[in-house]
């Protein structure tokens, strides 16, 4: 049976008891945390930096899957990795060129950690491709990044079958993430379309944390 990976998004959780939260996921069974860096200018919020990820980086034992959604990741990509992104996941429209996303995944694979790209749900899933055979994960947007607690969007689950095949094929090692709008209905939905990695915030962290994540494993 395939094995499929819940990332609890941080974004959701009780900042004013995050370290009890993290445990909780921890010992729920997660085995990746999820976080969402916003800058306030490639997405329209602000959320936490470098600062925060370096001071909880190492205060559990989950994979640090990190997510910038900022402007210019190139000039920050190792300041990321250094602050303790296992994953360290960026997004393809804050780039110029493809010839700059190849260069950050360049960054993330020189430091020796491993490499993810992102698109935005109105972005052609195609635009991948070049990148796919040096990537570790391809993290579909299923809502606009900047929030979270939105509808998860179903045009999403036709990019995660786009995926699937190709990787397949393809015999590459590249996991397929999912982040926005996931719960107990929408957790099957792209389970059944191919998805390896499925972040999830509100739904996790509206209750009780063991019990959500397993109505979605």
């Amino acid at each position: 049976m395939k094995k499929y990976y819940i990332a609890p998004s941080i974004l959701s959780a009780n900042f004013n008891n995050l370290s009890k939260d993290i445990l909780s996921c921890q010992e729920a069974g997660a085995e990746y945390l999820h976080f969402d860096v916003m800058d306030g200018h490639f997405v329209n919020n602000i959320s936490f930096g470098i600062p925060v990820l370096e001071s909880i980086s190492h205060s559990h034992n989950m994979i640090n899957d990190v997510h910038i959604m900022i402007e210019n990741p190139k000039k920050y990509a190792k300041r990321f990795l250094d602050a303790g992104a296992d994953i360290l996941t960026f997004h393809y429209e804050a780039c110029n060129s493809e010839e700059e996303v190849k260069e950050v995944i360049s960054i993330i694979k020189e430091n020796n950690k491993k490499a993810g790209l992102s698109i935005k749900p109105n972005t052609p899933v195609e635009v991948v491709i070049p990148f796919l055979k040096d990537l570790d994960l391809v993290l579909v947007m299923s809502v606009e990044p900047g929030f979270g607690g939105q509808s998860f969007i179903e045009s999403s689950l036709d990019k995660i079958r786009f995926l699937r095949e190709v990787i397949d094929q393809k015999g590459y090692s590249c996991l397929i993430e999912v982040d926005g709008g996931i719960n107990n209905l929408t957790a099957q939905l792209v389970k059944d379309a191919g998805v390896d990695i499925l972040v999830c915030g509100s739904y996790i962290f509206k209750g009780d944390i063991k019990k959500n994540m397993e109505s979605i494993e």
